[in-house]
């Protein structure tokens, strides 16, 4: 079993924004870029699920475009970016420092933003999404947001909650950036496939 997991195209707002939830759409021509790459990378017949914002739309469409012989996308609500309440549309460096502050101090239950999503409940809901791949038992393909991508980390490394910000993935995830997992049986482990052919570093 393998699961691809693909990040949306760069987004056309400006850098340091928080968008979470907001569905502010993407480049074009980084889209049909990052629908090509995981074009080449699916094998026949694999189902994709989608996240319902605009930007993972258009991703799914191309690919479509580029892959008819593979099922038409299927929306998942599950595979959405984290809802950062009030802060959506503002520029994190903007934020209060005593908003982010008491958010990351009660790190699992404090609503992002005040009445945004806890990072509790997303990794739970993105959680049940990864079981309900494990229990398919077959290949998928996800088109999602870097906060889902490191969700799974969490989640296939055998973490189902996190108490402390210091604890979450702090990777960076490219635009368009693609990931192939292939989850090992008793340990939720998994393997990355390499750059090259599952890299899309560049937009």
């Amino acid at each position: 079993m393998r699961l691809w997991l693909q990040r949306h195209a760069r987004v056309l707002c400006e850098d340091g924004l928080c968008y979470g939830r907001s569905d502010v759409p993407a480049e074009p021509a980084a889209t049909r870029q990052a629908a090509e790459v995981l074009a080449q990378a699916l094998p026949r017949g694999v189902p994709v699920w989608v996240s319902p914002l605009g930007r993972c739309v258009a991703l799914a469409e191309a690919l479509h475009a580029l892959r008819p012989d593979l099922p038409p996308a299927r929306i998942d609500a599950r595979l959405a970016e984290m809802h950062f309440g009030a802060w959506e549309g503002r520029p994190w460096a903007a934020i209060a420092r005593p908003e982010f502050d008491a958010w990351t101090a009660d790190f699992a239950q404090a609503r992002a933003g005040g009445d945004g999503e806890s990072t509790g409940v997303f990794l739970r809901r993105v959680a049940a999404a990864w079981d309900d791949w494990r229990a398919s038992g077959r290949d998928a393909a996800w088109i999602t947001h870097a906060g889902v991508m490191r969700a799974v980390r969490l989640v296939e490394g055998g973490r189902r909650a996190v108490a402390r910000a210091a604890d979450w993935p702090a990777e960076a995830i490219a635009f368009g950036e693609l990931w192939c997992l292939t989850p090992r049986e008793g340990r939720g482990g998994a393997v990355q496939a390499g750059a090259g052919v599952f890299g899309l570093k560049s937009q």
